[in-house]
Formats: C-alpha cells, structure tokens, sequence
C-alpha cells in the first residue's frame, strides 16, 4: 500500500512539525519510489536511516541510564537490544501508523524491515530538523512504556546471576570446566565445575555441558547465599529490586525493604524526579 505524506497526517502522528518538510518526505521514501533530487541523486530515506540508528541508540541508552540509576552494565546493554532490535521497532512503527505514511513504488508491498528502516529514518530526521530535544520527547514518548514493561527483569539463568554477583563483587568472571564427561556419545554425562575467586568451587552433572554448567552455577550461588535452598527456576533471587514510581513519567527507584517479585502499590513508593 503507497503512503502519502498529505493523506496520513504524519505530523500529528510524530508530533513535531518540521521546518523543513523534504526532511520528511525523503524519511518516509522507500527506496523503490526510486525518487530522484534536484542534482537528479537517489532520494529515500536510507541516508536518515544511517543516522536515526546512532541517535536511537544514544537516546535509548540516556533513558536507560537515567531511568534505572542503580543497574549495572550488562542489565542495561539486554534492555538496550531488547528496545532497539527490528521486531521492537516495526512494532512500534505500526503501532503508530507510520506503516500508512511510507511512500512506496509501483505494487510493492511494505514488510517489517521497511517499517525498522523508516522508524529510524524518521527518528534521524527530527534529530537533523529540530536537534536533540524534540527527538528525545519522540523517543521517550514511544519508547518508555516498553522500557517500564519490562521490569522486574528477571536473572536469565544461573550463570547470568552469578556472573552478575561476581562483578558487583568487584571479583573475575567466574571460571567452568569440565571436569569428566562419561557415557556413549548418543547419551553423554557432563561433569562441570565453576570456581570464583576466594569463594571455592563446586561442581554438577548433566546430559549437556550448559545444563551441568547451570547446576554447577546454582551450587555455587546457594554456597554464597545469593538464592536459598532449592531449585532456581522456584525461588526468588536476592538481588536489587525496582520498582516504578510513578506510571508517567518518573524515574525508577531502589527498594531494598522489597522482596524480589513482590508487586507494590503506588502508595508504597515515592515519586523522586522527573525523567525529563
């Protein structure tokens, strides 16, 4: 389905109005319009593109930063990918109707990775019209929510947790290895040991090296009393919890009275600043 930038209201749809509206027209032009400029060059938004995806990701990380103050690194960098991966991004170009306003060429049919493609053209052409500030209100508009949504976020697996605990410790990463791997081919048994630093080793077995690894680690993270006794995949992990406080636009807080996975209401948490 051809868009247009006259019949979608686009304008309304980003709210922002462009100084310059070819800045627009060529974010929304799908390369196979095969539209031409004034020095008769290719004009379509795949040179936007190359920009939005630098200020998305530069956005998305400031957001991330201000909005979970107390996360480390790594917890950042997988809400990161989560936000900015294609899926995401053609989601929320539908969501909004952008899918609407693509200008596309002859019967050509707009798929998911036009949509990715034309999100962040659209967000490289706010950036170049308006500068930082309205591209950060788009952003943070359209992104927030998803961000908020994911929480609590959850340890992926035992080794990840204890990967996690190490770096807050300040200690290496921890060390595995496999210690014996017994049984036909068709039916092996792995032996693994995980080792962190001034704090031991323990070892476990499985039917593959990452299933022993993940008992292994989950030995290792019940000998240092980050979980409590029985199964991980049951129990909650005693690691830093965050809650929401305020379902706008408010900053996310640290709970340490809270135990992880408990739900908390809007009364038992305090409104600390504004994200923007």
């Amino acid at each position: 389905m051809a868009g247009s930038i006259l019949n979608c209201s686009v304008t309304k749809i980003i709210n922002y109005e462009f100084k310059d509206p070819s800045i627009l027209e060529e974010a929304l032009t799908h390369p196979q319009a095969q539209r031409m400029d004034a020095q008769n060059q290719s004009l379509n938004y795949e040179r936007l593109e190359f920009v939005g995806d630098s200020v998305l990701g530069f956005v998305i990380s400031l957001m991330l930063f201000k909005m979970f103050p107390h996360q480390k690194e790594g917890i950042l960098t997988e809400r990161k990918m989560a936000l900015v991966r294609g899926s995401t991004l053609s989601k929320i170009a539908k969501d909004i109707g952008l899918d609407k306003c693509i200008i596309l060429g002859g019967p050509y049919k707009c798929v998911a990775s036009d949509l990715e493609n034309a999100l962040e053209a659209v967000v490289g052409a706010i950036y170049i019209d308006g500068g930082l500030d309205p591209v950060e209100r788009f952003i943070f508009r359209h992104w927030r929510k998803l961000a908020l949504d994911q929480l609590p976020t959850p340890p992926k697996s035992s080794k990840n947790t204890l990967q996690e605990w190490a770096h807050a410790q300040k200690l290496p990463i921890p060390e595995y290895a496999i210690l014996e791997k017994t049984g036909p081919n068709h039916e092996p048994e792995y032996t693994v040991s995980v080792s962190v630093k001034n704090h031991g080793e323990t070892s476990a077995s499985a039917t593959s090296k990452k299933g022993a690894e993940l008992k292994a680690a989950e030995k290792m993270l019940k000998k240092l009393g980050v979980i409590d006794s029985g199964d991980f995949n049951s129990k909650k992990v005693s690691s830093q919890v965050f809650v929401v406080t305020e379902p706008q636009n408010w900053i996310v807080e640290k709970k340490d009275h809270v135990k992880p996975g408990k739900t908390i209401s809007a009364k038992e948490v305090s409104t600390i600043g504004p994200l923007w």
